[in-house]
């Protein structure tokens, strides 16, 4: 096991104060963290899962990932205890009477498979609502597994775990962040608390890096596909919704799984920027607005870029500003394939869409510098 630089972003020390009535998360105590820029690849949606751990006594492993903030019921208290939502462990004892307390080495686990492959930027281990039961310290590490590896099989002595945080003290009710400088694709983590204790949530913020002999058994994909490596770089508007839903697998179940932004009140037109999986060519569109009925997008308009700007690229229109309806999925086939490494979608004067769909190909160094990328880190 080879321990790689990590930094903590915040780091909490002593007790939080007990539950004293009213918002439980009144006290809740956080940090600007910038890698939550990046897309959560333990997300549920994307098909992350927990798929084992050692103890679950209290609180189930499967909690670590729901995707709303842990919630907390004062008077829930079932037959082993206070419900928690979260992640929580029995409390370790030690060997004897003379020795009552746990060992420094002593530790519970969870294995987490991330739902797309890719490189760590940040990890945020949510003690919510742990308030005298959080972890004295946790760590994570990494490991590349292909495949659909068992439990059994990623505990396997010949499985090289990568440490991507070291042993660090944590705070309760507390969003605990640390920044990840590991260039490297990992598939699956495993959370240590050391010595026990509870976890209400866990994040892990990066870069996805996509198989690319799976990409190119597929032929024609949708290239601006979170699944598949694309990426949102930026956009006009976060107001009601992060712009990463728009390429997140599926369609839209409800409103706030779309993207949506705040009234207008100015002559201007809300965007998005993305970066697609690599240069690809676009042969057709598709714009949904599902379940956004009154605050749908007025028009829609898409741009292709080849390169970056310190590359020269250029904005080129391949979808012409176009009316949207309601709760809709609209669909375009491209006259000609549009070429390019960048897309952006331009919405008109504001409101939103829940899904952006870009099927189309990899060109053929668009091919080969997916699959060096793949190779050097370790893919």
């Amino acid at each position: 096991m080879t321990a790689q630089q990590n930094t903590s972003l915040a780091s909490f020390t002593g007790d939080a104060n007990p539950y004293g009535g009213g918002d439980p998360y009144a006290d809740y105590r956080t940090a600007d963290l910038p890698f939550t820029q990046f897309a959560n690849l333990a997300d549920r949606q994307l098909g992350a899962g927990v798929v084992a751990a050692n103890d679950e006594f209290f609180a189930q492993r499967e909690n670590l990932l729901v995707p709303e903030p842990a919630e907390f019921d004062p008077e829930h208290f079932g037959h082993k205890g206070k419900v928690m939502d979260g992640w929580e462990t029995r409390r370790r004892r030690g060997a004897s009477a003379e020795q009552p307390w746990p060992t420094e080495e002593d530790h519970d686990w969870a294995l987490i498979r991330l739902g797309a492959p890719g490189v760590i930027r940040g990890i945020v281990v949510d003690t919510a609502h742990f308030r005298g039961n959080y972890p004295q310290a946790v760590s994570v590490e990494g490991a590349s597994v292909a495949g659909s590896p068992s439990p059994e099989e990623l505990l396997a002595d010949d499985v090289k775990w990568t440490t991507l945080v070291p042993r660090t003290p944590v705070g309760g009710h507390a969003a605990n962040g640390f920044a990840v400088a590991t260039e490297q694709r990992f598939t699956h983590l495993r959370l240590k608390q050391h010595p026990d204790g509870g976890i209400a949530r866990l994040r892990v913020y990066g870069e996805v890096v996509p198989d690319p002999a799976w990409l190119t058994a597929l032929g024609t994909f949708d290239v601006v596909a979170l699944e598949n490596g694309g990426q949102v770089e930026d956009a006009s508007n976060l107001f009601y919704s992060p712009a990463t839903n728009t390429i997140q697998p599926g369609r839209s179940r409800k409103m706030d799984d779309g993207w949506e932004t705040r009234r207008r009140r100015d002559r201007g037109n809300d965007w998005i920027q993305y970066r697609l999986v690599d240069r690809s060519q676009i042969r057709a569109i598709e714009i949904d607005t599902a379940y956004l009925k009154g605050n749908s997008a007025g028009w829609a308009s898409v741009s292709v870029k080849d390169g970056g700007d310190d590359e020269g690229g250029v904005w080129r229109e391949v979808l012409p500003r176009t009316r949207m309806q309601p709760d809709t999925n609209h669909r375009f086939v491209l006259p000609e394939a549009a070429v390019g490494t960048h897309a952006r979608v331009d919405i008109f004067p504001d409101g939103g869409i829940s899904r952006l769909r870009l099927f189309g190909t990899l060109t053929e160094d668009g091919a080969a510098h997916l699959a060096a990328r793949h190779q050097e880190l370790g893919g």
